[in-house]
């Protein structure tokens, strides 16, 4: 059974709520055979880092209830990586076997010129700097239902949900939601991504933590009829790349445009109420490749009527703390890295694992200095790998294309070591794996 057919539009309540025998006060939780109070905590966003924090806070004692704005859990999506300490994350909670079943098998990446020629035809891992036979790189939808299915009987999820406001006292945080409820929770984490509402709530704007690097970038499915299979094709020319992903033989083939841009679209992308203005996306990126040749004009055409368009600046967070009072952020709504560093899975499941790991003994104020100082070294690093406009595989100018070209034309192995190094930089504290 998949996550998507286990959800309805409904509440789903955990194992634990049901069989809690009282509440102390709003925001404890006792167990029926009278237990000590168990700390009740929310988490905003059921993507990756949400779920994982609820499986390592769930375990440590915590009573986690997740909120989610969508519907239901969310399917499909493009492919993502799991590398170096992530994947030893995902070891311990037992996911190993079934993510490696789902791995996708990438065997081809080739670079195109603008008028469609080849410049070159290499392994996938000698550009990404990943590990072959260790890395992992599965659909996004199959990373999620993994994580849902590991916490679903003992976790409550609110789907169909927001939280509204947040309000701090000394004993927890009072919460409203957009739905009418009103809960009150020892700490409120926000798991919700690059434009987190929990971060807007508790830390202010984003604009003050968002870090553009230069490009946009649209995502959409379009029919395989390119006769691709577990491949990848780039056309580029400067300041513009258009990419057709083959994740299978006969399956949807993701599709990606990015292009250089001066400044982030903020009016594209976002509006006042977070509402995405289609119209607005699809012109801006036909505009921005009209006259592009290759398979260009098709994919513009499929972005017309693409139902699952996905559109955005590429960006990172930086932010000088990752918490205020008794509310945490977690994933990228605290240090999204950008696709470019191919790290932001990686960081959400590392970051969710090292949270849990402060909290476990601490109170919030201790747990969360503890989850900075063990792991924003790690975090930087991984950001690092990418600088406002450097992209390597996108040049901005006919000068850099030649000499990437000429790099990819050559190229047998990764340049350096420093994206493996940076993958694997912390070593996570001693638990004992799921069995």
């Amino acid at each position: 059974m998949t996550g998507t057919d286990h959800l309805s539009r409904t509440d789903h309540l955990s194992r634990g709520a049901r069989e809690a025998d009282t509440r102390v006060g709003e925001g404890r939780v006792r167990d029926a055979r009278g237990a000590a109070p168990r700390r009740e905590v929310l988490i905003s966003g059921a993507s990756i880092a949400g779920p994982a924090l609820a499986f390592w806070l769930n375990r440590s004692g915590f009573a986690v209830t997740v909120v989610e704005k969508a519907g239901a859990l969310r399917g499909g999506g493009y492919p993502i990586d799991v590398r170096g300490t992530a994947r030893e994350v995902v070891r311990r909670m037992g996911l190993l076997p079934r993510l490696r079943e789902a791995h996708i098998d990438l065997r081809r990446l080739t670079f195109l010129e603008g008028d469609g020629g080849e410049v070159a035809s290499i392994s996938p891992h000698a550009v990404t700097g990943g590990v072959a036979g260790q890395d992992l790189e599965v659909r996004r939808g199959d990373l999620t239902e993994a994580l849902y299915a590991a916490v679903r009987d003992d976790v409550e999820f609110l789907f169909d949900d927001s939280i509204d406001t947040l309000d701090q006292s000394g004993d927890g945080v009072d919460v409203t939601f957009r739905g009418g409820g009103r809960r009150t929770f020892d700490m409120v984490f926000g798991a919700d991504g690059l434009h987190s509402r929990t971060r807007e709530l508790a830390f202010g704007p984003e604009e003050q933590f968002h870090r553009y690097l230069g490009y946009c970038f649209a995502g959409f499915t379009v029919r395989n009829t390119f006769g691709l299979t577990h491949e990848l094709m780039m056309w580029n020319d400067p300041g513009r790349a258009a990419a057709l992903y083959a994740v299978g033989d006969n399956d949807d083939v993701h599709a990606f445009l990015n292009f250089a841009h001066p400044e982030p679209p903020f009016g594209a992308f976002r509006n006042p109420v977070a509402q995405r203005d289609l119209v607005a996306q699809r012109d801006l990126v036909a505009s921005v490749f009209a006259g592009a040749g290759w398979e260009v004009p098709g994919m513009l055409a499929a972005l017309r009527d693409a139902d699952d368009l996905f559109f955005d600046a590429v960006s990172q967070i930086r932010m000088p703390r990752w918490s205020s009072g008794r509310v945490a952020l977690v994933g990228d709504a605290a240090y999204a890295p950008s696709f470019l560093t191919g790290q932001g899975t990686s960081l959400a499941l590392v970051g969710a694992y090292m949270l849990a790991d402060s909290l476990a003994h601490r109170d919030h104020a201790a747990g969360f200095a503890a989850y900075e100082a063990g792991t924003r070294a790690f975090v930087t690093m991984n950001q690092d790998q990418v600088g406002e406009g450097d992209a390597t595989l996108f040049p901005t100018t006919a000068e850099a294309l030649e000499q990437r070209n000429a790099m990819l034309r050559g190229l047998t192995a990764m340049p350096s070591g420093e994206g493996r190094s940076a993958h694997s930089a912390l070593t996570l504290p001693a638990v004992e794996p799921v069995s």
